[in-house]
C-alpha cells in the first residue's frame, strides 16, 4: 500500500487505534470512524479528526478530498504494520531473534490447536525457503 522507499513512522497507541478501524471498516469517513471508536470507548469527534489530519501529516492515513466529506484509508496493510512494528520490538529486545520472540509469545499465552497447526504449517514453509528469500520483499512496503 505504500510506495517503496517510503517511510513509515511508528504509530502511537491511538493512531493505532483508528488504523484498526480503518484496516475493518476502509474507506472511511471521519463519522465512520468516530462512531466505531465510540463503540469501545468515548471519544470526541474533534478528537478523531485531529488525530487523523495528524496521521495523513505523517503518512499513515490517505484522505480523499473528491466528496465533501473526507473518505480516509490506511496507507500501509495491516499485515505490513504488524511485521514493522514486531521487527521493532524484536531489535529492541530480543537483539532481532524472531524466534526468541515467538518462544517468549507461545511462554506467555496458550495456543490453540488451531494455532499450533498453522505455526507448524509456518515452520515447514520457512525451512523449505532460504533464510533471506520471504523476509526481503515484506521488508520493502516498509522503507
Amino acid at each position: 500500500m505504500t510506495k517503496s522507499g517510503t517511510h513509515v513512522p511508528r504509530p502511537t497507541e491511538s493512531e493505532l487505534e483508528l488504523l484498526r478501524i480503518l484496516w475493518e471498516k476502509q474507506p472511511a469517513t471521519v463519522r465512520d470512524i468516530y462512531e466505531a471508536l465510540n463503540e469501545e470507548r468515548p471519544s470526541g469527534y474533534t478528537t478523531v479528526l485531529k488525530l487523523l489530519q495528524i496521521m495523513t501529516a505523517k503518512g499513515l492515513v490517505v484522505r480523499d478530498e473528491a466528496s465533501r466529506a473526507h473518505v480516509y484509508r490506511a496507507a500501509v496493510s495491516q499485515e505490513a504494520m504488524q511485521s514493522k512494528l514486531l521487527r521493532d520490538l524484536s531489535m529492541r529486545l530480543f537483539s532481532g531473534s524472531a524466534a526468541q520472540l515467538a518462544l517468549h509469545a507461545l511462554a506467555m499465552e496458550p495456543a490453540g490447536s488451531a494455532e499450533l497447526d498453522e505455526i507448524r504449517a509456518l515452520l515447514q514453509r520457512k525451512a523449505a525457503v532460504p533464510a533471506n528469500g520471504h523476509a526481503q520483499a515484506a521488508r520493502k512496503d516498509l522503507q
